[in-house]
């Protein structure tokens, strides 16, 4: 079991990613945003998460660069991961889009690079660019975001590459349980984007009872609910605060019956849009 901050899961390519990161889902380019990552990275965070769609990498990076070199560590000591957005799915177009991506992190490579959303007709595309990068040695994992269990079996049809994450909204009120089993068999490592349901479910009086009795907040219990399900998670804050107190989820356990009565919640409610049936 995971016991501190920088403990990874190891993905079946063999790469090694922390089990909680940071997220930026939303945040605007600027100071904000660049102290954000810069604190997460001092207080013990190796993993940040942005897509080409939040239109923030250049202070994300930024952050990680100014971050690095307070904390006296070295590029490879983070796991930073982006996503293609649905307008470059394509095989040039996604290969571009890396460049692009890179640039603005002000990076040589990244370590996970993710298509967002699965656009029929175009994700085995892009997948194709993946793989290349990936064959390359130009990023160190592959993976996807938002895939169902049809669009993973659609696309591991043709694939070279069996994907190595997959991105999914995953909260106390969507647990997924089909879709993470089947990533479980499959190898591909479950992450959690939004796993606070953008914090609609701080108040929830299960999780709360829950919370009470362990001593700790409920954004502490739902973050430490996807940790014992093999789930990576990556919430997201600006305050640091709050950043501090999201790692703080690894000195306590919660019990079979903690799990299964916050399982007991799921309600199949998305708060984003529904891989299926999505139009952007």
């Amino acid at each position: 079991m995971m016991k501190n901050l920088q403990d990874t899961t190891t993905l079946h390519n063999g790469i090694r990613m922390p089990w909680l990161g940071i997220g930026v889902f939303k945040v605007e380019e600027g100071a904000e945003l660049v102290h954000a990552v810069k604190s997460a990275i001092q207080h013990g965070y190796r993993s940040i998460d942005t897509a080409a769609i939040y239109e923030n990498e250049r202070s994300v990076g930024q952050g990680i660069h100014e971050g690095i070199q307070e904390a006296h560590l070295s590029r490879e000591d983070l796991f930073v991961t982006s996503k293609v957005w649905n307008a470059d799915l394509g095989y040039e177009s996604t290969l571009a889009a890396y460049e692009a991506s890179l640039n603005k992190l002000g990076l040589a490579y990244l370590d996970l690079y993710l298509i967002h959303w699965p656009v029929q007709g175009k994700y085995k595309e892009a997948w194709r660019a993946l793989e290349t990068l990936y064959k390359e040695g130009r990023v160190k994992a592959i993976g996807v975001s938002n895939f169902q269990i049809h669009h993973l079996e659609d696309l591991m049809k043709e694939a070279e590459i069996k994907p190595m994450v997959n991105q999914v909204e995953f909260h106390p009120l969507l647990t997924q349980k089909e879709l993470l089993e089947f990533c479980k068999k499959q190898n591909i490592q479950l992450e959690a984007w939004s796993p606070l349901r953008q914090g609609q479910l701080l108040d929830h009086p299960v999780l709360k009872e829950i919370a009470e009795k362990h001593g700790k907040s409920v954004a502490q219990v739902i973050l430490r609910w996807d940790l014992q399900h093999g789930v990576v998670t990556i919430p997201k804050s600006t305050k640091e605060h709050r950043i501090i107190e999201n790692a703080a989820v690894f000195d306590f356990e919660l019990t079979l019956e903690d799990i299964a009565r916050i399982d007991g919640l799921n309600q199949d409610d998305r708060v984003g849009p529904d891989p299926d049936n999505f139009d952007f």
